[in-house]
């Protein structure tokens, strides 16, 4: 499998290229500052310096690519951003332009209301993770309404529960649009092992792929 992977030097972006390249994929790790980058994940994949904001460059990363995954995010802490909104405009734009149509790209759990989080989750954990990254979640949420929306676009999105640092365990369960119950944590890495296999996966397409430990 051929892959684009923007984000390459974040927790999950690292995992995937990581993982990727042990399946023997073919892997484009796209980042700002190649100085960043894993060592490893350097010997082991194209790296292409490139500004995701930038349909040209985006056009010139996943064209011949079998599968883009977006793995970025924001280090502005609380802070308002359009990082999301705008990377996923300009990733939608360049996959047309390209012709590559497999997009999975990293939300997150907290500003979606499920049926399996009970009441301590439902009722006071999500409601307080949203309200204290209330700006950076109106972001996620507007792109994530983007790439639903997205035309000629095989997207899936990854929502994963609270994450955590450490090796993959292998240990995945996904719910596809209905979150696992107990839904509460997984590792960055089994998020990208996800994520890698969902891009494979035709049921997956055009679905939110709740993923949790």
């Amino acid at each position: 499998m051929k892959l684009t992977i923007f984000g390459a030097t974040g927790g999950i972006g690292t995992a995937a290229c990581r993982e990727a390249i042990r399946r023997g994929y073919e892997v484009t790790a796209v980042v700002r500052d190649a100085g960043r980058l894993a060592e490893d994940v350097r010997e082991g994949a194209e790296v292409l310096v490139a500004d995701v904001m930038d349909p040209a460059a985006v056009e010139s990363a996943v064209e011949g690519r079998d599968a883009v995954l977006s793995c970025l995010g924001t280090r502005d802490g609380r802070a308002a951003t359009t990082v999301h909104t705008r990377s996923a405009t300009s990733i939608i734009e360049g996959m047309r332009a390209a012709g590559t149509r497999r997009l999975l790209t990293v939300s997150a759990a907290a500003p979606y209301p499920d049926p399996g989080d009970g009441f301590v989750g439902g009722r006071i954990v999500k409601p307080l993770v949203t309200k204290i990254l209330e700006r950076p979640f109106e972001d996620l949420v507007r792109a994530d309404t983007l790439i639903e929306n997205a035309d000629g676009i095989d997207w899936t999105l990854v929502r994963p529960p609270m994450l955590q640092d450490g090796p993959p365990t292998g240990t995945c369960r996904l719910g596809l649009d209905l979150a696992p119950v107990k839904a509460r944590r997984i590792r960055r890495a089994d998020v990208a092992a996800a994520m890698l296999d969902l891009a494979g996966d035709p049921k997956a397409i055009g679905h939110v792929a709740w993923v949790a430990s």
